[in-house]
């Protein structure tokens, strides 16, 4: 873990160390929207060294005992921490409660233990190096999938590693709680933990050298409004305290010693980003529809309860998208049907009437979740193996969990379940039969469940799916269209892969045909049909959308009110004239002058 070094005192008339350093621009991730500009305050840290030595056999009982005693002083503070939560509202004091909880997991984790006392007996490790080495082995389990966010759990665990190391070592931990207003945080490190307590009206923003859009602390730093960049390379090495500096979360750039050209520039923009801000939060309550009558639903997708709140203040209209996911990982066991019932009507009664589609499990391959490791075999081809609705059908208590849970969950409110990775009607089918037994079985038990029986719905993200759409819809209640797979999966590439991400293409023909290929059979059926990927919240493409006559999109929740107002200036009737136009071109050039010009002219109508 890091620790923090207080800023050296300066002599009387001595400048600072940045005086005449002149402007310098580094590039990162940018994981948090908006703007800081403040003065730096740099938690330059040293490694926790750990040692490494053979302990006697006689002593190996008296240095087990060491760890137990560090994971228990562990616990203590995770329950401070928790207490300090408290004093926190909304999708902060969730969000921080989700994480803490998944901590206090990985501190009962019966692997960590086993493997620590292993370490300790049979090898005579110290603690410490015990420690260490499990943790790694444990983070590396994390590390090596196919899968940003999954990966991001290695830096969780190794945390809960530093936060037992710190107790054997006795090093004590420095926080972020008495900054100057408007600090800028210049850091190697920033634990989730460290960003769930920090000020918004202190912090101005931060930027580090580690870190990733799927982890905890950019999860945090959204849910708190503060501005972040990750991901900096040589940042400490050369930023210095106290110096000026900008945290650009929309650009992902961190400018040092900005010249005054460049620290006007940013003033305004910052101007202006709270001007567009308060205007799009004056579009929440106002409908999503076209100037001539189209009425569209916004909704959000979900990756975490916490994010609820923040959906709601987005003008969400329901949950198009809860990825349950969350339920299963950092933990060696498998969540039982309560448990998941409580989460899930937390969700529910959260959204306060507005409906929740609830997404059965997608994991397997590259998502790796460990209680699901038994059920698990290796794969040459992940992305093409035993996951999401495949792996819940060969594990049937799996599925059955997770069903009566979202039963049950919808007696609080209206629910809807979703199937991922759906590639024939006999997986439907074969789900639809579950269901039925389950609903039977909670009836017999007199177990309040959702009266009438939730809508099933496919998810189509198989180009297999699309093409068999015409089926498929007979057999479901409602499409969701994921274009985030079907893209992937159509086009043959990994857009997590540099060296062919530049392929990954929204508007591929062929991308579009599929799209418009599904949704076409589910709005001859009569049936609801979604768009849930990342094409739904992007404003360029609103247009094909609402030409294609898809009245329902899920997002991310900042989002929506981009949408919302890019939906309220369109024509309908000129959307399905620019459609028409689309689906007869063959390349992607052609495509995009035509989004260009159907945007520039839907702007001089305004």
């Amino acid at each position: 873990m890091k620790t923090e070094r207080k800023q050296p005192k300066r002599g009387p008339g001595r400048p600072p160390s940045w005086a005449g350093s002149g402007e310098r621009v580094l590039r990162g991730l940018g994981v948090a929207p908006g703007i800081a500009i403040g003065a730096a305050y740099l938690a330059r840290g040293t490694e926790l060294r750990v040692p490494q030595y053979q302990v006697p056999a006689r002593h190996t009982k008296t240095e087990f005992g060491r760890y137990e005693t560090a994971i228990r002083q562990a616990m203590r503070q995770l329950d401070k921490l928790r207490a300090k939560a408290e004093d926190f509202h909304g999708a902060s004091a969730e969000e921080l409660g989700f994480l803490l909880e998944a901590h206090g997991q990985m501190l009962r984790s019966g692997r960590l233990r086993e493997g620590v006392q292993r370490r300790i007996f049979e090898q005579r490790d110290n603690a410490e190096h015990a420690v260490s080495a499990e943790i790694e082995a444990i983070a590396a389990a994390f590390g090596s999938v196919e899968d940003d966010y999954l990966a991001a759990r290695a830096d969780e665990v190794r945390q809960v590693g530093h936060r037992i190391l710190r107790n054997l070592t006795e090093r004590t931990f420095s926080s972020f709680a008495e900054l100057p207003a408007g600090s800028v945080i210049l850091a190697e490190e920033v634990t989730p933990a460290d960003t769930a307590l920090m000020d918004p009206t202190r912090v101005g923003g931060f930027a580090s050298v580690l870190g990733g859009a799927e982890g905890h602390t950019a999860i945090m730093a959204r849910s708190l409004g503060i501005p972040a960049v990750l991901g900096v390379a040589d940042l400490l090495a050369q930023a210095a305290q106290g110096q000026p500096v900008i945290v650009d979360g929309d650009q992902g750039l961190v400018v040092l010693s900005p010249t005054k050209r460049r620290l006007e520039s940013y003033r305004k923009r910052l101007t202006r980003q709270q001007a567009e801000n308060q205007s799009l939060g004056r579009l929440r309550d106002l409908p999503a529809e076209t100037r001539d009558g189209c009425r569209m639903t916004l909704q959000a997708n979900l990756e975490l309860p916490s994010e609820v709140g923040p959906a709601l203040a987005a003008g969400a209209e329901g949950v198009g998208l809860l990825r349950t996911e969350f339920l299963f990982m950092n933990r060696d066991d498998l969540p039982d049907e309560d448990e998941q019932t409580e989460v899930l009507t937390r969700v529910v009664e959260g959204m306060d009437g507005r409906p929740v589609t609830v997404r059965t499990l997608d994991v397997g391959g590259e998502k790796l979740a460990t209680a699901l490791g038994p059920h698990l075999g290796a794969s040459a081809n992940p992305a093409l193996g035993l996951r999401a609705i495949r792996l819940s059908l060969r594990v049937p208590e799996l599925l059955e969990a997770q069903l009566a849970a979202s039963l049950r969950a919808g007696v609080a409110g209206p629910v809807r379940i979703l199937l991922p990775m759906v590639s024939s009607v006999e997986e439907v089918r074969a789900v639809r039969a579950v269901l039925q037994r389950v609903e039977a079985r909670l009836r017999r038990r007199g177990v309040p469940i959702a009266s009438p029986t939730p809508p099933l719905g496919a998810m189509i993200e198989i180009p297999g799916a699309a093409l068999a759409a015409d089926a498929l819809i007979r057999e479901v209640d409602f499409f969701a269209i994921g274009t985030n797979d079907l893209i992937m999966y159509t086009l043959a590439i990994d857009r997590g892969d540099e060296r062919v991400a530049y392929l990954y293409d929204p508007v591929h023909p062929a991308v579009l045909r599929l799209i418009h290929f599904a949704a076409d059979a589910a709005l001859r059926a009569g049936k609801p049909v979604s768009v849930c990927g990342e094409m739904a919240g992007d404003p360029r493409y609103a247009g094909l959308f609402v030409g294609w006559g898809i009245r329902e999109l899920s997002m991310r929740a900042p989002a929506i009110p981009q949408v919302k107002r890019r939906l309220r200036a369109m024509d309908c009737r000129a959307a399905s004239r620019f459609v028409s136009s689309v689906m007869l071109e063959s390349d992607r050039a052609a495509v995009t002058r035509l989004l260009d010009s159907f945007e520039q002219s839907e702007a001089r109508r305004r």
